[in-house]
C-alpha cells in the first residue's frame, strides 16, 4: 500500500509548473483580453456617441467616455407615432418565427435522426445541396406571391421558417441521445410521436435553446422581407421604421416641429448610434437568459452526428 502511493502527488499537494506553460497562460490571458477589447470597444463607443454632445462627435473628440451628455436623438427616435407598433410587430415576427422554427426543425430533423428511417441519409444529403445550390430570391418573391401572402406578416415568418443547416444540427443533436431510452419507450408502448415529445425534446432544450437564440436574432434584424413582401406602413418590423427614420427626409416629415428643430442641430451619427442602442437593446435583455444553453448546443450538435 506504501509502495503503491509513490510518486502519487498528494491531494491538495502544489504542482509545479514549467516556464512554457507559465507561458502559455500568459498568451492566452493575452489572447482574450485583446478579443474582449476589440469586441467591447466597439458597443462602448456606440453609447458614448449616442449621448453625448453633437459639437464633439462631430469633432471627432468622443471615444468610450462620453463627452457632455445629450438625450436628443433618444428623444426624435422615441417619439416617433409608429415606433410602439413596428415594437409590437417585430416581437410578433420574432416570437412567432421562432416558435415555428423550433417546431418545424425539429419535426423535420427527428425522423432523419431514426436509423429505422432507410432514406435518412438520402434526405439529409438533399439538405445539405440546397445550402450550396438555393433557388434565390427572385423565385421565392414568386413563390410567396403565387401563394397570395404579399403585405401580411405570415410573408416575413414564411420564407425563413426552414433551414437546412439548423435541420443538420438538431438531427446531429438528436443523434446523440442514447438509443437505449428509445428502446425502452418502444417496450412500454410508447410510439415515434410520444418519444418526440415526451423524451427527446426535453432533453434537447441546449440546441433549442441555441437555434432559438439564431432565429430570434434573424426576426429581429430583418428588414429585407419587410422591404420585399410588406407595403402597409402599419404591418412594418422595427428595423423599417428605423431606417426610415435615418432617413433624414422621413425624419422630418414625421417628426413634430420641436424635434425637427433638434434635427437640424444633431449629428447623423448620433442618430445612427441612438438607432443601434434601440434595435440592440431587447436582444440584450434576452441572452443571458440563453446564454448557459449556447455554447452547449453549438458544441454538441455540431461535433457529433
Amino acid at each position: 500500500m506504501v509502495g503503491a502511493s509513490w510518486g502519487r502527488p498528494r491531494r491538495g499537494a502544489l504542482i509545479k509548473r514549467g516556464f512554457s506553460d507559465l507561458m502559455l497562460d500568459a498568451v492566452v490571458y493575452f489572447f482574450m483580453i485583446f478579443i474582449f477589447i476589440v469586441m467591447t470597444y466597439p458597443f462602448l463607443y456606440v453609447i458614448s456617441t449616442s449621448i453625448s454632445d453633437t459639437a464633439a462627435v462631430t469633432r471627432g473628440e468622443v471615444t468610450i467616455i462620453p463627452r457632455g451628455f445629450n438625450t436628443s436623438a433618444y428623444k426624435v427616435i422615441l417619439s416617433h407615432a409608429l415606433l410602439g407598433s413596428s415594437y409590437m410587430n417585430t416581437i410578433i415576427y420574432a416570437v412567432t418565427g421562432t416558435l415555428s422554427v423550433l417546431i418545424i426543425t425539429s419535426m423535420t430533423a427527428y425522423p432523419l435522426s431514426l436509423k429505422k428511417l432507410m432514406t435518412a441519409s438520402l434526405i439529409a444529403r438533399l439538405f445539405v445541396f440546397t445550402m450550396f445550390f438555393s433557388g434565390g430570391m427572385i423565385p421565392t418573391f414568386l413563390i410567396v406571391r403565387a401563394v397570395k401572402i404579399m403585405n401580411t406578416r405570415l410573408a416575413v415568418v414564411l420564407p425563413a421558417v426552414i433551414s437546412a443547416w439548423n435541420v443538420l444540427v438538431m438531427r446531429a443533436f438528436f443523434r446523440s441521445i442514447p438509443d437505449s431510452l428509445h428502446e425502452s419507450a418502444y417496450l412500454d408502448g410508447a410510439n415515434d410521436f410520444v418519444v418526440y415529445a415526451r423524451i427527446v425534446m426535453p432533453l434537447s432544450k441546449a440546441v433549442l435553446a441555441t437555434i432559438g437564440l439564431f432565429a430570434f436574432v434573424g426576426y429581429w434584424n430583418d428588414f429585407f422581407a419587410a422591404l420585399l413582401y410588406l407595403s402597409d406602413i402599419r404591418k412594418y418590423p422595427l428595423q423599417m421604421i428605423l431606417r426610415l427614420i435615418l432617413l433624414s427626409s422621413e425624419l422630418t416629415r414625421t417628426a413634430d416641429s420641436e424635434s425637427a428643430r433638434e434635427l437640424m442641430n444633431m449629428s447623423t451619427q448620433t442618430v445612427k448610434s441612438a438607432i443601434i442602442v434601440v434595435a440592440i437593446f431587447p436582444i440584450m435583455c434576452v441572452y443571458p437568459f440563453v446564454q448557459k444553453y449556447f455554447v452547449k448546443g453549438i458544441m454538441i450538435g455540431s461535433v457529433k452526428g
